[in-house]
């Protein structure tokens, strides 16, 4: 085993994305955990890129993750409006790339029309319903958003009350949330 191996590294944790309503969301917690140890309680793992078009969040190394939104900003300047063309070219990029390849993260993007989650197996993949979710507690928040989603709560709703749950149930997620969100294409 390398000697970098078995450093703990920094790990960011629980994003939620729901599409409802003529709306996207996608929230965060907050916390960082380096090892066992809670290093930040408010972490801003979800944030605006295109000048505001397409809102993202980052579930893995911190870094690497930084990284990958620094790199995906690249590719819709790249190709503007283009939201799933430059996410398969970064998912090209990080697959190939020898820097890269080493990243450890996942993100989900959005913009008005599309969802996708990006991971560096080369994966661009849209959700069968309105709501996926990555990170340690994402699949506690996915079960609660999935078990919300056909109620009478809106998206931002949705990922409020699933992204507590989530951190009432994961170490790694805490209720520090960021959210932001964009009107869905069919909303204007």
């Amino acid at each position: 085993m390398a000697e970098h191996d078995a450093l703990p590294t920094m790990h960011a944790t629980t994003i939620l994305m729901v599409r409802k309503g003529g709306r996207v969301v996608i929230g965060g917690d907050g916390q960082v955990s380096l090892g066992q140890t809670i290093v930040k309680g408010n972490a801003r793992k979800v944030r605006r890129l295109a000048k505001g078009q397409v809102i993202g969040g980052f579930a893995g190394a911190t870094a690497d993750a930084f990284t990958l939104f620094e790199r995906l900003e690249a590719k819709l300047e790249q190709y503007p409006g283009q939201l799933t063309r430059a996410c398969v070219e970064l998912t090209k990029d990080w697959r190939t790339d020898r820097y890269l390849r080493r990243l450890e993260a996942m993100m989900l993007v959005a913009d008005r029309e599309v969802s996708l989650l990006l991971s560096g197996a080369g994966d661009v993949l849209e959700p069968e319903t309105g709501v996926m979710a990555i990170g340690s507690g994402g699949n506690y928040a996915l079960a609660a958003a999935r078990a919300l989603e056909d109620g009478a709560y809106d998206a931002e709703t949705i990922v409020r009350k699933a992204m507590k749950i989530a951190a009432d149930i994961c170490v790694y997620t805490n209720g520090s949330l960021v959210i932001e969100s964009l009107d869905s294409a069919s909303a204007t």
